[in-house]
């Protein structure tokens, strides 16, 4: 297979201002990071540890295999809301007694692990990804139940994670709660839906009412541990299955109930030699646009990102705008398409259904490398059918039913987003670089597009277009989209799930698609109409 050639230039002005505006946003992430990473602050961290218990994060060290990479998911999610940033809870993808598991953690120092409407898209999400890539799940609970100021927006969706619990069990899918503290009303359900319940001496309480609800209803006075404590469970109602001591035997004891599962991955193991890129990945950081007005060439991303930079591509001089190939990452054979400069033509469609048509008789997973800012418009390219091949793209994308991973390494506006398979379309995983833009379209072309249509409104009625007022407006609207479509926003609101440092899309991917091979991977023999 060929290796890619590069003709980066390091010295030039380009790289030097990209990485230099890189570095400046990883800067920034690295701060809302440090936020997460502090919990409910130091003072409820304290107050925590005084009690005997360890951090969530520290919980989740404790279970991993030693040594063993932990790909976090969301942990910027409620960026921008009122919510606390990283929404009290912290899930990902780990290896636990050497086998890959989506982990799901309360964070305790946050209101006391309660959960809002933000948490509870976090957790959702964590299990579709455990029930899509047939991923064991380990609950770390303990938490206050719901923040009951929105239980509005929260109740009535909130019963999915029961639903998707024992949906997990149903599938064959093992579920496993270690409960280190209070799992209460809804939140005792947890442990009741899923397989393995273990339960912590003296710290964890798991009941439908408290005593306080519990002498208001019946009159009946009850501590907490008669109604919910890890003995009782234990010796009386049967809910626990394990009795654990302290946190880190309930740790042991989770560890050693992953290592009975007798687990096994049902898609193929890596075939391929897994040797570094021949390029240098730190380079990345020059290659990436700030200014996404400035294209860059996919085929150097490649070429620091899949095994040996070697890279097969498909049709090279068909649909140049658009690059897609065939590589392997970490020795899992792979299929890329890539943005190269921007727009999508018919024939970047047309070749794109076609490449998404041949990975899918291979059994081949995807990989879609974002940086788009739609399907092409104008008279010519309507009239010659843009519409009908867009639709093809769109068609395969959806129907496809190889695994697909997602990463926006700059634009992602109108339907480019879900041709090249955005959160709408089922990836298996969706990271983002920080200098990435997300919308309907750039702030320049929505702006101008709504003074467009101001203007042809006020020359129909026969009123004066006030000037001042439209570029009052335009800038406004500017400033709004621009807020809306940063990397930061989109990702608190989980429609990707993590915005990632571009050195680290070999590792990130590597992990992902090493996850997605729990299950089986197979194409799709069967897809809807594609217009001719």
């Amino acid at each position: 297979m060929p290796v890619v050639t590069s003709s980066v230039d390091v010295s030039s002005d380009l790289y030097r201002d990209n990485r230099a505006g890189l570095l400046a946003l990883l800067e920034e992430h690295d701060e809302q990071l440090a936020l997460v990473l502090a919990g409910g602050g130091e003072r409820y961290v304290e107050r925590h540890r005084a009690r005997g218990r360890l951090p969530v994060r520290e919980r989740i060290e404790a279970l991993l295999d030693r040594g063993a990479p932990f790909l976090e998911l969301s942990p910027l999610a409620g960026w921008g809301s009122s919510f606390h940033i990283g929404a009290s809870i912290v899930t990902g993808v780990g290896v636990v007694s050497g086998v890959e598991c989506v982990i799901i953690g309360h964070d305790p120092t946050v209101k006391g692990g309660s959960m809002n409407p933000v948490t509870l898209r976090k957790n959702l999400r964590a299990l579709e990804i455990a029930r899509v890539n047939r991923l064991p799940v380990v609950n770390l609970v303990e938490s206050g139940g719901a923040d009951l100021p929105t239980q509005g927006d929260l109740f009535v969706p909130a019963g999915q994670i029961f639903h998707d619990l024992t949906q997990l069990s149903a599938l064959g899918i093992p579920t496993i709660a270690l409960v280190f503290g209070n799992s209460t009303a809804g939140g005792a359900y947890v442990p009741a839906m899923c397989d393995y319940a273990v339960l912590v001496a003296e710290q964890a309480k798991v009941f439908l009412g408290g005593p306080p609800l519990v002498k208001m209803a019946t009159g009946e006075d009850a501590d907490d541990e008669e109604l919910g404590g890890a003995a009782m469970h234990s010796q009386v109602s049967g809910l626990a299955d394990y009795f654990a001591v302290d946190e880190l035997d309930a740790i042991r004891i989770g560890r050693q109930i992953v290592a009975d599962l007798n687990w096994r991955k049902l898609g193929p193991g890596p075939s391929r030699a897994a040797d570094e890129p021949v390029h240098d990945p730190g380079e990345l950081l020059g290659i990436a646009s700030v200014d996404l007005r400035a294209p860059f060439d996919p085929r150097e991303v490649i070429a620091r990102v899949v095994d040996g930079s070697r890279f097969d591509e498909y049709k090279p001089s068909y649909g140049t705008s658009l690059v897609t190939g065939w590589a392997s990452l970490h020795g899992y054979p792979v299929g890329i398409l890539a943005n190269a400069r921007g727009v999508l033509f018919m024939d970047e469609s047309k070749k794109a259904t076609e490449f998404i048509l041949l990975a899918n008789q291979s059994q081949t997973p995807l990989i879609f490398l974002q940086n788009t800012t739609g399907y092409m418009v104008g008279r010519h390219y309507e009239q010659s059918g843009m519409v009908k091949d867009g639709a093809k793209m769109i068609n395969a994308v959806t129907n496809s039913g190889v695994p697909h991973l997602t990463v926006i390494m700059g634009s992602s506006y109108g339907a480019g987003n879900y041709g090249m398979c955005g959160r709408a379309y089922g990836p298996r995983f969706l990271f983002s670089w920080p200098n990435s833009k997300l919308a309907v379209m750039g702030p320049q072309q929505l702006a101008g597009v709504l003074s467009i249509v101001a203007r042809q409104a006020a020359d129909a009625a026969g009123r004066i277009f006030d000037e001042a007022a439209d570029a009052e407006q335009r800038a406004a609207v500017e400033a709004q989209i621009e807020r809306e479509s940063h990397a930061f926003f989109n990702t608190g609101k989980l429609y990707d799930d993590g915005v990632i440092d571009p050195r680290e899309t070999r590792t990130v991917l590597g992990i992902a698609l090493s996850a997605v091979h729990s299950n089986v991977v197979e194409g799709t023999r069967g897809f809807g109409v594609f217009r001719m």
